[in-house]
């Protein structure tokens, strides 16, 4: 088998958040722990956890919006840390990220033409003439019409910034699109359209997600495999109809209730990321900790094909 699309390996990120008299860190929040992951060409991979489990983190670790501390991420093989100036930007042009919030994502002063028509300038693609018909052929894709091209973003609804911001996204010919928190902003009657627009052009153009969302149920509407994140380290990984039929780690289990609607109690909050409990970070939290989850760390171990967990009691759940 050739070079995965991409490959994240061991990839740790953190941020100072205390420094010393000397200017120098002296406290992190270590916002993503040791994480690695595949995505195959044309796959969808799902990464799912609450609110500051660190999964934005790995998306801009990915498109190179933040460099990791430690750890690499490849593409096509080949590591980006290595790269030259040239390569890198030919390189990061194959990959665009999508954000939560279209408005924010927008410059409100261009209109959407200048916003297709950016990327195109920046990576030198497209010749001029034919421009403005590759551009209505990008909003043609995501269903918006060629009368949008001279609108503003605050003309639009949020379903359709976001679809101006996937056309934007695909405008430098991704071959893989992170898409952070795409539809957590919109109804949810908007949401499902989106969620079956990029179902369609992955069908289409064989483009590879990597798909962030809190909403287990959402992610596995769309996803393939799902990696499921908290306080920066992966808890379980595996096919998604598998995770979503039964969850082995107690963290995914209670996500999927939650996301199906029950009430599920969690014993007290999540522990500050810069003091991260010893052993296994869920343990605080756990209705099924013991001893041995309190002192020893488990990392992902092989619960099965194509599946794995970082719980000491899987086997017994």
């Amino acid at each position: 088998m050739g070079p995965m699309l991409l490959s994240v390996r061991k990839v740790t990120k953190n941020f100072p958040v205390a420094r010393g008299v000397l200017g120098r860190p002296t406290a992190f929040v270590k916002a993503v722990d040791n994480v690695s992951l595949d995505i195959e060409p044309g796959q969808i991979v799902g990464v799912v956890g609450e609110s500051g489990c660190g999964k934005s983190t790995l998306g801009r670790c990915v498109v190179g919006l933040h460099t990791p501390t430690q750890g690499a991420v490849l593409w096509d093989g080949h590591d980006l840390s290595q790269m030259n100036v040239q390569e890198r930007r030919e390189v990061q042009r194959r990959f665009q990220m999508v954000f939560q919030n279209p408005f924010a994502s927008l410059n409100p002063r261009q209109k959407v033409k200048e916003v297709l028509f950016e990327p195109l300038d920046v990576h030198g693609l497209i010749e001029p003439k034919e421009r403005l018909g590759y551009v209505t052929e990008l909003l043609r894709k995501v269903g918006l019409f060629a009368d949008d091209l001279n609108k503003y973003p605050h003309e639009f609804s949020g379903g359709q910034r976001q679809r101006i911001g996937l056309a934007r996204a695909l405008a430098g010919q991704p071959g893989l699109i992170v898409l952070d928190e795409p539809v957590s902003s919109l109804d949810v009657s908007v949401q499902a359209s989106i969620l079956n627009l990029l179902a369609q052009l992955n069908r289409e153009q064989r483009i590879s997600y990597l798909f962030i969302s809190h909403d287990l149920q959402v992610v596995g509407y769309l996803s393939e495999k799902v990696l499921v994140m908290y306080l920066g380290r992966m808890v379980e990984e595996g096919n998604t109809d598998q995770v979503l039929r039964t969850p082995r780690h107690p963290y995914t289990q209670i996500l999927l209730s939650s996301s199906r609607g029950n009430k599920v109690t969690v014993k007290g909050e999540p522990p500050s990321p810069v003091q991260t409990p010893s052993g296994c970070a869920f343990h605080p939290r756990c209705p099924y900790a013991e001893k041995r989850c309190q002192e020893e760390k488990q990392e992902l171990a092989q619960g099965g094909q194509d599946w794995k967990v970082a719980c000491w009691k899987w086997d017994r759940l």
